[in-house]
Formats: structure tokens, C-alpha cells, sequence
């Protein structure tokens, strides 16, 4: 009886044996997956092409040489010109600023890196995310 009960037995536990081989199969490791970590935004600088600062100085200085006459009025056009490049450029700078946000994570490697974007994408501590071209990504 024992025998005739192993001959049916023999065949089920093999497909049982298979069908977590393949379950182990479809569960293969992601290497660019991970965990966030921490969160943090990180305000930019805005970069400076020039042009606030020309438009600052000839601002500057049309308004500088509206003071004064003689000496008094080619100093207030130098200075008016000077103060307006440097209020220009830095009103050029306030505008090209913008905000990041730097994405902490541990990979499921072990491994942790920081990743930073321009979009936040709504992620919170502990979100499982992937890396993709250096961007990090919902997964």
C-alpha cells in the first residue's frame, strides 16, 4: 500500500517542486531598485547670462544722469550705471533660480545614493523606487 501511495504521491510533489522553481525564477532581483531614505530641497542659484546687468546698468545709468550738472552729473551717470548692473544681474539671478530636491536612497544592493531632480514626483520616506538614467522613479 505504501508503495502504490508513494506512486501518487511521486508525481504531485514534482509538480509542487516545479512550480516554486518558477515562482523563484519570476522573482529575480531588481539591481537599480531601492528604498527612499530622506528627502531634502535644495534651493538653486539661478545662473547669469548678462543681460540683467546691461539692462540694469543702462537703466542705471539714465536715471543717474537725470541728478546733478557738470562733474556731479557724469558721476551720477557712473554710479547710477554701476548700481543698476549690479541690481540687474542679481534680479536675473532671483529669476532663473529654482528648487530641487535631493532623493536619498538604499538600493536593494546594500548601496546608498543620492539623486537629484527637479520634480520631488511625490515620493515620501520608505516609497520603493527604481533608478533610471539617474532619475528616480516610482517603481
Amino acid at each position: 500500500m505504501t508503495r502504490s501511495l508513494s506512486r501518487l504521491l511521486a508525481p504531485m510533489i514534482a509538480i509542487i517542486a516545479l512550480g516554486a522553481g518558477s515562482v523563484a525564477l519570476a522573482q529575480t532581483k531588481c539591481t537599480d531598485c531601492g528604498q527612499v531614505q530622506s528627502i531634502r530641497f535644495v534651493e538653486e542659484k539661478g545662473q547669469s547670462s548678462g543681460v540683467g546687468a546691461v539692462a540694469g546698468g543702462v537703466l542705471g545709468g539714465v536715471l543717474g544722469h537725470q541728478i546733478g550738472s557738470g562733474r556731479g552729473n557724469t558721476a551720477a551717470t557712473v554710479a547710477g550705471a554701476a548700481g543698476g548692473a549690479l541690481v540687474g544681474n542679481e534680479i536675473e539671478k532671483n529669476r532663473n533660480a529654482g528648487e530641487r530636491v535631493e532623493v536619498r536612497v538604499r538600493l536593494d544592493s546594500g548601496a546608498r545614493v543620492t539623486y537629484t531632480q527637479e520634480s520631488p514626483r511625490d515620493f515620501h520616506n520608505g516609497d520603493r523606487v527604481r533608478v533610471e538614467d539617474g532619475r528616480v522613479f516610482r517603481g
